[in-house]
């Protein structure tokens, strides 16, 4: 479960998210759910973050829809 999360320490920055150990798997989820990609495939999740961090249209509908489930 969110394997990921060290890879985007900016995203999460920028959307205002502070993962702490109480809210870790409601945000592992709410990414999940952003990108379509089923809960606990990490990897999934992991390779549509990935492609969205590149492209700034995608990083910044990934910051606002953050922003929007917390």
């Amino acid at each position: 479960m969110s394997c990921y999360f060290r890879h985007m320490p900016d995203i999460l920055k920028e959307a205002g998210v502070e993962v702490t150990p109480s809210n870790k798997k409601e945000v592992d989820r709410l990414i999940h759910s952003i990108v379509g990609v089923d809960y606990k495939n990490c990897s999934g999740a992991w390779k549509a973050v990935k492609g969205q961090r590149v492209e700034e249209s995608l990083r910044a509908e990934l910051i606002e829809k953050l922003r929007r489930g917390f």
